[in-house]
Order: C-alpha cells, then sequence, then structure tokens
C-alpha cells in the first residue's frame, strides 16, 4: 500500500496546528499535487484511492482520480488527529498557553498527556490502522491501495501497523507534503505489515526500486 499526505495548506507554511479544521490547500499545495498524483498514477496504474474527507487531503485524492483513472472512495476514519484546543494555534502559542503540557507532548509524553479535547497519538494510530487494514483486505495480494490523508495520521498509522505501540514509540520521521510512504505484507504475519519507503517524493518510481527484483 501507498500512502501519501496531501500537499501544502497555509497553515502548514505557517506552522499552524490544523488537525481536523476543514483547510484547503494553498496555490502551492495544488501545485504540489501534480506532479506526486501523475508518479503515482504512473507507477500504479488502476490502484483503488481511499481519502480522508477533509478538503486538502480530498482535494488532493482527486488530482490522483483523474491522473489514474479512478474515482476515490471518503473514508472519514482517514482524518488526521485532533489536536482538539490547539488547532489554529502556532507552536509558540501553544507553548505559552499550555507550557508544560506542550513540553511534555513535544517530548513524547503521549501516554499521560495529549492535547486538550484532542486524541493521543495511540488513538489516530489505531483508528487510521483499522481502516487502511479494512480497505486492504479487500484490495487483492498483488495489487496496491493509495490512501491518502494526513502527516500525523500516517506516522502513527505506520507505527501500529509494523507493530509498535503508536503511544510510545518514536521511530518514523514525519511526512513532508505531498509526499507518501510504501509498505508491503510481512511474509511471517498475516496481519503484518513491513515499512519499505518512506517520505518520498515525485520522483520517477519503479516497482523493482520499492518491491526488489
Amino acid at each position: 500500500m501507498v500512502l501519501w499526505r496531501h500537499g501544502r495548506t497555509a497553515w502548514n507554511a505557517t506552522g499552524r496546528l490544523q488537525g481536523q479544521a476543514d483547510i484547503p490547500l494553498d496555490d502551492f499545495g495544488r501545485q504540489q499535487v501534480g506532479p506526486a498524483a501523475t508518479a503515482l498514477a504512473t507507477a500504479f496504474p488502476g490502484a483503488p484511492i481511499i481519502a480522508s474527507d477533509l478538503t486538502r487531503a480530498w482535494e488532493s485524492a482527486q488530482v490522483l482520480g483523474r491522473a489514474s483513472g479512478i474515482t476515490p472512495i471518503v473514508e472519514p476514519r482517514l482524518r488526521e488527529r485532533s489536536f482538539g484546543k490547539w488547532e489554529g494555534l502556532a507552536r509558540d502559542e501553544i507553548a505559552s498557553q499550555w507550557p508544560e503540557l506542550f513540553s511534555a507532548w513535544q517530548h513524547g509524553s503521549d501516554t499521560i498527556t495529549r492535547p486538550p479535547e484532542g486524541e493521543s497519538r495511540g488513538e489516530v494510530g489505531r483508528r487510521v490502522a483499522e481502516a487502511i487494514r479494512e480497505h486492504a483486505a479487500l484490495v487483492p495480494s498483488d495489487e496496491i491501495l493509495l490512501v491518502v490523508s494526513h502527516g500525523a495520521a500516517i506516522t502513527a498509522a505506520i507505527t501500529a501497523l509494523i507493530g509498535e505501540d503508536p503511544d510510545t514509540w518514536r521511530g518514523i520521521t514525519g511526512l513532508d507534503n505531498a509526499n507518501w510512504s510504501v509498505l508491503v505484507p510481512a511474509s511471517h504475519d498475516d496481519n503484518g505489515w513491513r515499512l519499505t519507503g518512506h517520505n518520498l517524493g515525485a520522483t520517477p518510481l519503479r516497482l523493482v526500486d520499492i518491491f526488489g527484483a
């Protein structure tokens, strides 16, 4: 499967947490998704597409769908992590209003803290991973599923899909806008996945580079 992050938004550009606030792509983000969609559609022709219903992801999915000739399927469980009261705020604003909580969050202490009225990393990871597993089960084993979602949601879901705990494990970096990750089924585990590519950009893709000879 391929997990693709949406293009840039104005809030991405200014460093504001978006969470589940429905922010559209900005002009630069629309420019980003075109080459990425072409690369993915070329590498994985005919692959089914599922996408978050938030505008920035759904708009990105529509571009991918036009490039590949596939109609995306909306999946609300692929929404970004909820950041509750922090949504719309820059990090310095959050730090000034919730200094202790923000410091703990920055250091990965999601087991004991979370954004006020928001989700923990584990909650979003399990939510998104559950949706992905259900849709992946409907795809033949020799075919690809394209998933269009959000940065925090994707990295937390990858963590869950490879068998780690999203609440405590921090072994995966974030995704840049319009970049993607690739996972393949683990040969020794019917329900497991392995990460074979991460934070890949719109450069020519060859299946041999991703899956091996």
